[in-house]
């Protein structure tokens, strides 16, 4: 598949490849354990991708799982917008929403940790408008979520996880 947009890369072949879930689960499984043993200061920025150059903040975030009701941690890059932190339910440009998406918008009451500070937040998905302006303002932060976009046929949700 090719890019749709301006100046984005073609997606790459394997993006679908079935042990990729895999390889991520158990990547973020050790990224969440040595953030939380240094409280960020390994794995609070993430530097693959577009993150080579131009390393982005991440957080730790908490979700229940909404089937399971097992309590889930995952790594994302994040934006702080005022006192509230944005992210985004990119997966990669895979063709679905990521579990822990689903899992916060099922539960959105939970917590974040940011290097060392947990904050209880509560998400919920940005409007039409609101993710207009804050999109330009994530790919800035992190160039691949344009690519990401330009893969898939979903929109992209951006989550706003306000405090609570």
């Amino acid at each position: 598949m090719t890019a749709d947009h301006a100046g984005t890369k073609p997606r790459p072949d394997g993006l679908d490849a079935p042990i990729l879930p895999k390889i991520f689960k158990y990547a973020g499984k050790a990224h969440v354990r040595v953030y939380r043993l240094t409280r960020g200061r390994i794995g609070g920025k993430w530097r693959i991708g577009a993150g080579w150059k131009k390393p982005v903040p991440t957080l730790l975030l908490d979700h229940v799982g909404r089937k399971s009701g097992t309590q889930f941690t995952t790594p994302l890059l994040y934006l702080l917008d005022g006192t509230d932190v944005v992210i985004v339910a990119s997966q990669g440009g895979l063709p679905k929403n990521p579990q822990w998406y689903a899992n916060l918008m099922a539960t959105p009451d939970t917590k974040v940790q940011i290097k060392g500070e947990v904050r209880a937040v509560h998400a919920r998905t940005a409007t039409a408008d609101e993710r207009a302006a804050l999109w330009p303002r994530l790919v800035d932060l992190y160039a691949d979520f344009d690519n990401y976009q330009a893969w898939t046929e979903r929109e992209i949700p951006v989550v706003i996880l306000q405090p609570r």
